[in-house]
């Protein structure tokens, strides 16, 4: 059965799929793998507590100088109306008519940012921050990982090129008040790239690093102190 899922619901995967030849790398190849870890019960909201303005969001973004040397800003990719073909995982079926068609994981207030290192063979890094309450939050994000890692091999269709992606579960730091992560290895036209994704859930801002396992793992702490600064 196919899905055809946009890609403001899989905003997670859409970015990677889109960069994938720059995100290449043999020495990465191994396979991917996913994970999910969440508290018991999501935080309650204080009282009067109401989500950030995406400029707000904005202003918290890491920025080359939080990064070091050898990063530069990748330029904003236009706005496009593609759509991304999910084949053979029931998992990303059953959020057609909510989630794939933007549902609540389109969260209004987002912010995003993407860098390029040179440093490591031209290795990719992005950050997006949402904010919502937190029980939308927790919902949206986990709902969207849980199908995604339901599924350890999968292929989209994206423009007309066919991707075969594997995932499998990683263990995620203990930040904030509730984590997911998640490796993702994407083969296509005889190259395969490794892409990890981080998400982190403190209060009501949502922090998701994305990109070069070792870029991810590097920056993900100061990302998220950035994002929930009080």
């Amino acid at each position: 059965m196919r899905v055809r899922v946009t890609t403001t619901a899989v905003g997670i995967t859409a970015a990677a799929l889109l960069a994938l030849p720059a995100c290449s790398s043999d020495a990465e190849t191994a396979a991917a793998t996913s994970s999910t870890t969440r508290s018991t019960s999501p935080a309650v909201p204080e009282p009067g507590s109401t989500p950030l303005s995406s400029t707000a969001l904005t202003e918290r973004l890491l920025a080359g100088g939080d990064l070091g040397s050898g990063y530069t800003r990748k330029l904003e990719r236009a706005e496009h109306n593609d759509d991304v073909t999910v084949l053979g995982c029931p998992a990303l079926d059953d959020l057609d008519g909510d989630a794939a068609t933007g549902g609540s994981l389109d969260f209004p207030r987002q912010a995003k940012t993407a860098f390029t290192y040179a440093g490591s063979g031209d290795s990719e890094i992005s950050e997006e921050l949402y904010s919502d309450t937190p029980g939308k939050l927790s919902d949206g994000m986990g709902r969207i990982f849980d199908a995604m890692t339901g599924c350890p091999t999968y292929q989209v269709l994206v423009g007309g090129s066919a991707i075969d992606i594997t995932t499998q579960k990683t263990a995620p730091p203990h930040l904030g008040d509730e984590q997911w992560s998640q490796l993702l290895t994407f083969s296509a036209g005889g190259h395969d790239s490794v892409m990890k994704q981080t998400a982190i859930r403190d209060g009501n801002v949502l922090v998701i690093v994305s990109g070069s396992p070792a870029l991810v793992d590097r920056h993900l702490d100061k990302a998220l102190a950035k994002a929930t600064a009080r």
